[in-house]
């Protein structure tokens, strides 16, 4: 009897040294995948970072409609795997030095006259990446609303960068306002004004005050994305505007700008591919009653 008691209870704690032992062992496995779950989570998290960060886009832009546009844009570009942050820039200045000192990838909000001027004056080195759209200058009311009622000594205020005042006199002399001299061409300045049958007054301003002097003046003549910033249409309110097919509104494609050498970026591409898709042209043309217009 005390053998076989002996017996049970040897047996039982081997019993309970092996179960214990395994136990052990398990613990010791979940506790060891447990870990390298963690380390290899760890791992993919740099990794994903590292990704993300690599894939951001940094582009600064005109509030209207440039960031709207691009704010559409970003939907589709996520799905390409892209991060498209979007700075607004209220002037025609700083986006291009933030670019031109590589704060940023790229910019949205000139046409190429422009981009051209610039480099010229600021020696910058700023190149085409894609054209995207075009926005039909206007001459809108100030305090007259009709074209007709235009009398001596009136004044007309247009936006005074180079290439922005030789479109505005350009569709000032389309109207019969004005005539430039021959060849004044996309350099007119107000000092190529040959004939001035009402002795107009050109006010000359900076192109995002123009829009506030409307109270102040008897026209104004504006670029398209002031004009919409200011809640005016083309269609409905510009009592006279560059037609679609015109050879100004072709000239003043609006494009995405890049320092030289940035301009085969994969971002890059891809930002311009989506740009110029149909939903994004659809979205323009029904969003902006035609004061955007899709650059094919």
């Amino acid at each position: 009897m005390k053998k076989r008691l002996l017996s049970l209870l040897t047996a039982g704690v081997l019993t309970a040294a092996v179960l214990t032992g395994c136990g052990a062992k398990e613990e010791a496995a979940t506790e060891a995948a447990t870990e390298a779950e963690q380390d290899a989570k760890a791992v993919g998290d740099v990794v994903e970072d590292a990704k993300t960060e690599n894939e951001v886009i940094k582009i600064a832009a005109s509030p209207t409609p440039h960031a709207e546009i691009l704010n559409e844009a970003k939907k589709l570009l996520a799905d390409k795997g892209y991060d498209l942050e979007i700075t607004e820039f209220e002037d025609y200045v700083q986006p291009n030095e933030v670019v031109e000192a590589g704060e940023y990838d790229a910019n949205y909000f000139q046409h190429i006259p422009y981009l051209d001027s610039f480099n010229e004056e600021k020696g910058t080195h700023l190149v085409n990446a894609g054209g995207i759209h075009y926005e039909p200058f206007g001459i809108y009311p100030g305090t007259k609303t009709s074209l007709d009622d235009i009398a001596d000594g009136d004044s007309i205020a247009v936006p005074n960068d180079t290439t922005n005042e030789a479109r505005a006199l350009l569709l000032l002399q389309d109207n019969g306002i004005i005539k430039l001299k021959d060849g004044a061409g996309l350099t007119a300045t107000v000092t190529d004004i040959e004939e001035n049958p009402h002795n107009i007054e050109i006010v000359e301003l900076e192109a995002a005050q123009v829009a506030r002097v409307v109270s102040e003046n008897a026209f104004v003549v504006l670029n398209g994305n002031y004009a919409l910033e200011a809640g005016f249409s083309v269609g409905k309110d510009a009592l006279a505007y560059e037609k679609n097919d015109s050879e100004a509104a072709k000239t003043y494609v609006n494009v995405i700008a890049v320092k030289e050498g940035n301009e085969n970026n994969e971002g890059i591409k891809a930002l311009v591919e989506v740009l110029k898709s149909d939903e994004i042209k659809n979205f323009i043309t029904s969003t902006y009653d035609g004061a955007v217009v899709p650059f094919e």
